[in-house]
């Protein structure tokens, strides 16, 4: 399968016009799930149950990295640890499944690398999971209309929810994140978007996964629509982050503290290092919850990670 677009090029480039850039055509195979638009903890250890064994504990921002398995494992992401023994990472999210339209349906697909890695859980989700790494799914369009943002009635939103929750019980994934990229809305007779349809999505999604993560990657007109929804849709998610890289602005979603806000967006095979140090120094010195980062690669990435992790939490990063 060959890699969706990996529109984080120059995290320069993209602090510069800040919006995103005009994806590829669709690969011809099915659900190519493609990259970010502009460049796209839980958990901070858990104690053994015993006295005296506690986990390492980390205190700072809930940290979150994107593997693009197009061409990365997401097992790398548990390679990371703190000087501690702490997690680097709290969440991983494997990018990306699909959500392509078959006769005016919304259906989730996933291509053969997000296949395979879950169908490699016992190797790639549960060693995470163990050491306390939260694992989601993130989902967006392949350019066949159908998407997060044109849902035309609660059903259908509920029906596409029920998919997403029933792929989470399946391999035993900790939630979701929802990107509204690429979806193409209008091509082969399918609606354009409305302000509800996000809402239903997400109220469906909650409701079938309760206890569950749901993560917003903050573009698209889903976002537009979030930004005037009511508070109670905002309370639903977990978190939201900015998707332009090397960039620093805050998600503004009604019900959704800085608690669970990334204003941060750092690709780490494109932004800067010093680009990254900066924007963690924002994150703690604003008190946003959440630190972003994307295209973590396979192979010893630790200087760049421990640049922002000296800041975040006082440590530099291992890689195991």
């Amino acid at each position: 399968m060959k890699q969706s677009m990996k529109i984080g090029i120059v995290a320069a480039l993209v602090a510069m016009v800040a919006v995103p850039m005009v994806p590829a055509a669709a690969s011809a195979a099915p659900a190519a799930a493609q990259g970010h638009g502009a460049g796209h903890g839980i958990g901070h250890g858990h104690g053994h149950g015993r006295p005296g064994h506690a986990a390492p504990t980390k205190s700072g921002p809930t940290s979150i990295a994107y593997v693009e398995v197009n061409n990365d494992e997401l097992a790398n992401v548990g390679r990371y640890t703190l000087a501690n023994g702490a997690n680097a990472f709290d969440v991983a999210i494997i990018f990306a499944a699909n959500i392509n339209s078959e006769d005016g349906k919304a259906v989730l697909v996933e291509n053969e690398n997000v296949q395979r890695t879950l169908d490699q859980a016992a190797t790639q989700i549960r060693p995470l999971q163990a050491k306390g790494i939260k694992v989601s799914l993130s989902v967006l369009g392949n350019h066949q209309g159908a998407g997060l943002a044109n849902f035309t009635s609660k059903a259908a939103a509920r029906d596409f929810a029920a998919q997403v929750a029933a792929t989470v019980k399946q391999y035993g994934l900790d939630g979701v994140d929802l990107d509204d990229e690429y979806s193409d809305y209008g091509v082969n007779g399918t609606p354009q978007p409305n302000d509800q349809s996000i809402g239903w999505l997400v109220s469906a999604l909650r409701a079938d996964m309760p206890g569950k993560l749901i993560s917003f990657y903050d573009i698209g007109p889903s976002s537009d629509a979030l930004k005037t929804a009511n508070p109670s849709i905002g309370k639903k998610l977990d978190y939201a982050w900015n998707p332009y890289y090397g960039t620093y602005t805050a998600p503004t979603i009604p019900g959704l503290p800085k608690s669970k806000i990334s204003a941060a967006a750092v690709d780490i095979q494109n932004t800067p290092q010093a680009t990254a140090v900066t924007l963690a120094q924002r994150t703690k010195a604003d008190g946003y919850g959440v630190f972003m980062t994307y295209n973590l690669p396979g192979g010893d990435e630790s200087a760049y990670v421990s640049s922002f992790t000296n800041v975040l939490y006082g440590q530099a990063a291992v890689y195991q």
